[in-house]
């Protein structure tokens, strides 16, 4: 979709090109293009790179650490960090709980807490879901019983992405075991470093190791920590994740993803032609390419809506059904181009095997651990089947 921008929002884009040609780390360039696994140092370099510029939280307010940038601005951003190819910054903490705290913490907590997130000093993680909590997380059973100026909490949480690296991790905690489902709850910063706390490792079908079991063994936590008020987490809570759905919509990084197929796919052969001549497949890319084009126009409404002071409402649980299903496509198509190649045992043999892919090349590789690893798309940040529940009552009034 073409959009016409102004004389100066071309400028700022020809900025914002500039300035990731000339400052994004080569170190981390090549290992995207060798499809090698990132770790926690190579995203903090990236953001560190942003956070020195003053670019790494677009949409906070100015007086936190924010750009001021306008919504065009921060679309253009977004446009063109993807189309670069620029790994995505750690959400927990620049665009979940940086929020959060600067919109319902304390004075305190947001001197504390924001200047730690906007330098990368602090690594978040989110203690949401769990074992018998996850679309309905306000089944919740994990235990926060205050002891003078302390919670003593025990529980456990799962799928806790990243927290073998995190430094602090925001908590959903039971505060009134008699309440109804969403009452009750508190919203608390817990310090990963804290005696009773053990996390444990859950390997992807991918390989990876993205996701962790966080277990909570009569962890003290000071009264302090908790943010808003006691059994008032759950506005907290639906706060964060109105938020967090516009930003797993990702439609710049699936337009990216479709540049990136038409390439691959206008080069890699289907019997004697490019499988881009192949009718079946290119309708498949058309239709991708139509559904996105139309999930780009609610993300611009959504955008408008927050320009004139408007916050996310149920159109963001739209933006995340529709974003997620089309990344899951995205993952469908690479992995039928790869075919073969895409195999997990199909590497370079010898040495360091794991480390030469053959055939068509890196993205080939990665395509089945991809694939894999988004069927996940449709459940975080709350279940497709739950953003339909949302919608049903929020737009259609049933």
């Amino acid at each position: 979709m073409d959009i016409e921008f102004s004389p100066e929002d071309l400028a700022f884009r020809d900025e914002v090109r500039a300035f990731i040609a000339e400052n994004y780390p080569k170190e981390l360039r090549g290992k995207q293009d060798e499809g090698d696994e990132l770790s926690k140092e190579d995203f903090l370099s990236w953001h560190k790179v942003l956070a020195k510029k003053g670019w790494v939280a677009p949409a906070w307010p100015v007086e936190y650490g924010g750009t001021g940038w306008t919504v065009t601005q921060r679309f253009i951003w977004s446009e063109e960090t993807a189309r670069a190819d620029c790994i995505r910054l750690m959400p927990f903490g620049l665009t979940m709980v940086g929020p959060v705290i600067y919109t319902f913490g304390t004075p305190e907590q947001k001197a504390h807490f924001l200047p730690r997130i906007l330098s990368g000093e602090d690594w978040w993680c989110q203690g949401y879901s769990e074992p018998g909590a996850g679309s309905d997380l306000a089944n919740l059973r994990t235990r926060a019983v205050r002891d003078g100026d302390h919670y003593v909490i025990n529980g456990q949480k799962t799928w806790t992405t990243m927290a073998q690296h995190a430094d602090w991790g925001f908590f959903l905690c039971r505060t009134d075991p008699d309440a109804k489902a969403q009452e009750g709850i508190s919203f608390i910063l817990v310090d990963m470093k804290s005696p009773g706390i053990e996390v444990r490792p859950i390997i992807t079908l991918g390989g990876e190791h993205e996701v962790n079991e966080v277990f909570l063994e009569d962890v003290r936590v000071p009264v302090a920590n908790r943010v808003f008020e006691e059994n008032k987490g759950w506005t907290c809570a639906k706060f964060l994740l109105a938020h967090e759905r516009v930003g797993i919509a990702g439609v710049a990084a699936s337009k990216r993803g479709i540049e990136r197929i038409r390439q691959i796919a206008a080069t890699e052969l289907d019997g004697d032609k490019a499988l881009l001549a192949n009718p079946f497949f290119r309708r498949k890319v058309a239709e991708l390419e139509m559904d996105l084009t139309a999930l780009e126009f609610t993300e611009l409404r959504t955008l408008a809506g927050e320009a004139a002071g408007k916050g996310p409402g149920p159109e963001s649980s739209a933006l995340k059904i529709k974003g997620s299903e089309i990344q899951q496509r995205l993952t469908e198509l690479t992995l039928e181009m790869a075919g073969h190649y895409g195999a997990p045992y199909f590497r370079g043999f010898g040495e360091g095997d794991n480390e030469h892919p053959i055939g068509p090349g890196a993205w080939a590789n990665r395509a089945a651990p991809t694939y894999f690893n988004a069927r996940k798309t449709t459940i975080y940040g709350g279940s497709n089947e739950i953003q339909r529940n949302i919608i049903a009552k929020m737009v259609l009034g049933l």
